[in-house]
């Protein structure tokens, strides 16, 4: 009687090589011998494991596979498969592409289990060694440093790919996990700006019908002015029971009814009455415009915050506003959130300013002679 085969596999070291290699068997019994790609025991041992759930899943032979797929391979397979709509806005599918364009002569040809976080930092240093690409009539021309920011979203469009990757098991882990960014991106993050009441009143003033009651409508109910506003229909907006209905937005927490304002309220009724031919909201003025609605209002707001006299700061800061105002005004983070529909809580950071002047205003209650008074601030003891 034959002795039974092995199943659970085992790690050795070659003469040839500093790594861990593995050796196991497939569902066909067929011995598989295999380098685990790293000089540790516990992870050549955690490679080994991962192995054999593969083979009893089902999923090894597209894990071998994968062996030989290289980057440029699977990033196309990204862009047609989770970059573009319903997975991602098209706007992020844009920017995926681009940043896709300037990974590429990098590492198209390098195979996915190959690339190593000293290949990804080396690409990052040089990135931002690098000028400004500018297409000229001269030519290309590199013009001034490339703000960290931008090669930090390579980065990120980067470590996206991989991560689809390691979901998708064809690839063991991400390399940028073990990558820290090499430049401090503090400097390069344009602050939101906070618009003042006093603001607000001077841009409407100088500002169109149209651009005046979307200006209302975002400060008073934080849409999202080009997912969300522009592209809506007067079906979608209730005056009667004060709520706009929202069923398409960049997250699904954006999705659903939102509540307005009394302002806000007077603002849809009075862009309803301005457009009676229209069933959008805010209709296109140009007959051979792609879209029957307004796309951008860079022009208009550019001209609005000129004849002002307000520095100029981007439309999509008036929801940083309305975050500031309702988180000044007392209202809890958590509801906050709930208000901006954000799935992550860590974004409403980045729109409330308002906790700035509250800290501000406790410091002027600093009582800097608060060990000099005769009294005592320790709680009394009960009798």
């Amino acid at each position: 009687m034959s002795r039974p085969r092995k199943r659970n596999g085992s790690i050795y070291r070659r003469n040839d090589s500093e790594f861990w290699w593995a050796r196991y068997r497939n569902r066909e019994g067929k011995v598989v011998l295999e380098s685990t790609r790293t000089a540790e025991r516990e992870e050549a041992e955690r490679f080994l494991r991962g192995r054999l759930d593969a083979r009893d899943d089902g999923l090894l032979p597209t894990l071998l596979a994968s062996k030989t797929l290289t980057f440029g391979e699977w990033a196309d397979w990204f862009l047609d498969n989770r970059s573009k709509p319903p997975f991602r806005a098209q706007g992020t599918h844009h920017q995926n592409v681009n940043s896709v364009k300037m990974v590429r002569p990098t590492f198209g040809d390098t195979k996915l289990s190959e690339i190593t976080p000293e290949q990804i930092e080396q690409y990052l240093r040089r990135r931002l060694s690098e000028g400004r690409r500018c297409h000229t009539k001269r030519g290309l021309e590199h013009r001034g440093p490339l703000r960290p920011s931008t090669v930090h979203q390579e980065f990120r469009v980067l470590r996206r790919i991989l991560n689809v990757a390691v979901n998708q098991k064809r690839l063991a882990s991400n390399p940028c996990n073990a990558v820290e960014f090499p430049a401090s991106l503090s400097k390069s993050v344009r602050k939101p700006h906070y618009m003042t009441a006093s603001e607000q009143r001077l841009i409407e003033m100088c500002a169109p019908k149209y651009l005046r009651n979307a200006i209302v409508i975002i400060s008073e109910m934080g849409l999202r002015p080009y997912k969300e506003l522009m592209p809506m229909k007067k079906s979608q907006v209730d005056l009667e029971n004060m709520i706009v209905h929202i069923p398409d937005s960049k997250t699904p927490n954006g999705i659903g009814d939102m509540p307005m304002t009394r302002l806000a309220w007077r603002a849809f009724k009075g862009q309803i009455k301005a457009t009676p031919s229209s069933d959008y909201l805010f209709p296109a003025t140009n007959p051979k415009a792609r879209k029957p609605y307004i796309t951008t209002l860079k022009a208009s707001w550019k001209a609005t915050l000129q004849r002002a006299c307000v520095a100029h700061f981007p439309f999509y800061h008036l929801r940083h506003t309305f975050a500031s105002r309702l988180s000044s005004g007392g209202v809890a983070d958590h509801f906050v959130t709930l208000m901006l529909r954000q799935g992550d809580s860590e974004v409403f950071k980045r729109y409330s300013q308002a906790k700035l002047n509250m800290m501000r205003e406790a410091l002027v209650k600093l009582d800097r002679r608060a060990n000099e008074h005769g009294g005592s601030f320790v709680t009394a003891r009960p009798n």
